[in-house]
């Protein structure tokens, strides 16, 4: 697993930058995608993926201890589609 102190850590070593600074662009650029998600806009990022709200709507399910039917409310939720040059890079 990476974490975010790992990225710019990385970041940090490749550009001569301090750790600080790092860091200060790592979150920046999630804070950016929060806030176009959180607005509804769709963030792309050439070569790496989209970012995408999706509405999913109210649904029943069951309760698998009880088998009782339940309903879950309609959510949206955060969906990435990675960009084809991500798709073959894993694909190697």
């Amino acid at each position: 697993m990476t974490t975010t102190n790992e990225i710019a850590d990385k970041i940090s070593a490749d550009h001569s930058l301090s750790k600080a600074q790092s860091k200060a662009i790592v979150e920046a650029v999630f804070a950016a995608v929060t806030a176009a998600a959180t607005s509804g806009a769709e963030t792309s990022i050439p070569g790496f993926g989209k970012f995408k709200v999706k509405d999913t709507p109210e649904r029943e399910a069951r309760n698998p201890a009880t088998g009782a039917t339940i309903k879950v409310a309609a959510a949206k939720k955060l969906t990435f589609t990675p960009a084809k040059a991500l798709k073959d890079a894993l694909n190697k």
